[in-house]
């Protein structure tokens, strides 16, 4: 009986020192690392569907399934620095544009190499990094190849400017220079596919027309971006309420409720693209009013007119209801906004007029602004704007106090000609 057991307790060291050996010998398998970044899964939206215009057929890039990259990385470097939250950078190049006020179209007068340095500078500033590449690891930590970065123009005018794709017009709208060389550093710098870059405007649920002139020459370099807008010149936007998140619902009492695009549901980051120019009903129209370009509708008559209460001059107007800010709440567009780019390269006195030149900045304000904080750096614009033109009301900055007590960002009025701001990181680079 002491020799079986013997046995046996001989047999079980060799068992048990075979499956160690075989454990070391087979190779290694690490456990798929989960990040911190947990992006929606709303599924995939429909392709898109040829359109008639414009003379370069808009794509939609498709990867092979040999390029499909895995839904998690098989590793993950150490973070840049974190940018600052509240920082605006103002980029100004007086090289930046050359036109003469009269003469032509302004966006003809665009140096793209000058553009193109002062959208990486700013980037740089913005997020205390030493490339464009390593600005974006910070801004988008957890990008995965496929995610759509949806980018929000403003072609306010494009209706009213000549009304179709190819438009002369003059009045201030979206120019391709800084669009280009944003979307320059995403494709070279971060390995975005143009594919899943979407540009788009889509106000009044049918969209803005995206004019030949803004189009073309970003589709010249990036063929597979998408655009969304006017169906004439442009994928037509869909507005399906694919998802009840997209549902705005407002705290003013005559407003019914409207609903952003889907895309913004399909989108996992978004960034936005405003125009440095006043209003004629809204003081100003920045990065927040920029997104009367998202929703389904804006005026339905009477008391369920966003403008009524954006104006002083209504009965309706009250500092504490903008349907600006309920806009700008929405999970879509504020738990997915990583960038505000604003376009200063030109300003305007009003929304519906051409841009002149200005006293403060001796012709062309030829200005970049970046932020993360949406408040912050309208703040700043709107500070620039009231410096331009001092009969600009004060009121202009009642949306962004309410903004700011709801938690979407820093507010301050403050002097970007001198004393600064005490508040916001403001940081002024000249190229």
């Amino acid at each position: 009986m002491k020799a079986v057991n013997r046995r046996r307790f001989l047999q079980g060291i060799l068992t048990s020192l075979g499956a160690w050996l075989l454990a070391r010998c087979r190779p290694a398998v690490s456990p798929t690392p989960t990040g911190t970044f947990a992006p929606p899964s709303p599924g995939s939206p429909p392709s898109p569907t040829p359109t008639e215009r414009p003379s370069t057929p808009v794509q939609q890039a498709t990867a092979s399934p040999s390029e499909v990259a895995p839904s998690t990385p098989t590793a993950t470097p150490p973070p840049p620095p974190p940018p600052q939250a509240n920082r605006v950078v103002h980029v100004h190049s007086p090289a930046a544009t050359y036109w003469d006020f009269a003469s032509g179209w302004y966006g003809d007068h665009v140096d793209q190499a000058v553009v193109d340095a002062m959208v990486e500078e700013g980037l740089r500033q913005l997020t205390g990094t030493s490339s464009a590449a390593d600005a974006w690891a910070a801004l988008l930590p957890g990008y995965q190849p496929g995610q759509k970065i949806a980018i929000k123009v403003n072609f306010n005018n494009s209706d009213r400017d000549g009304g179709n794709c190819s438009r002369q017009g003059g009045l201030i709208d979206g120019l391709p220079q800084p669009v280009l060389a944003l979307v320059r550093t995403l494709v070279e710098g971060r390995g975005v596919d143009p594919g899943d870059i979407w540009i788009y405007d889509v106000t009044i649920g049918r969209g803005r027309f995206l004019p030949d002139r803004f189009r073309l020459p970003i589709q010249a370099v990036y063929p597979g971006i998408v655009f969304w807008g006017r169906k004439d010149c442009a994928q037509p936007p869909p507005f399906d309420h694919v998802d009840e998140s997209l549902r705005i619902s407002f705290a003013a009492p005559t407003l019914t409720d409207r609903w952003l695009t889907d895309l913004l549901y399909w989108a996992t980051y978004l960034i936005n693209v405003p125009i440095l120019k006043r209003h004629g009903i809204h003081p100003v129209t920045l990065g927040f009013k920029n997104h009367f370009g998202s929703i389904d509708n804006v005026v339905r008559g009477g008391g369920d007119d966003l403008h009524q209460y954006l104006t002083s001059r209504s009965d309706l107007y009250d500092p504490a209801l903008s349907p600006l800010v309920d806009i700008y709440a929405n999970p879509n567009i504020a738990g997915k906004t990583v960038l505000t780019m604003g376009d200063g390269l030109f300003g305007a006195p009003g929304a519906v007029q051409p841009p002149v030149a200005w006293k403060t900045f001796g012709g062309a304000p030829n200005s970049l602004f970046f932020s993360r904080d949406p408040v912050a750096v309208d703040c700043v614009m709107c500070d620039l704007l009231r410096s331009e033109w001092r009969g600009t009301p004060a009121e202009a900055y009642d949306y962004l106090r309410l903004a700011a007590d709801r938690g979407l960002g820093t507010f301050e009025a403050g002097d970007p000609w001198g004393s600064g701001y005490s508040r916001i990181d403001y940081l002024r680079v000249d190229l």
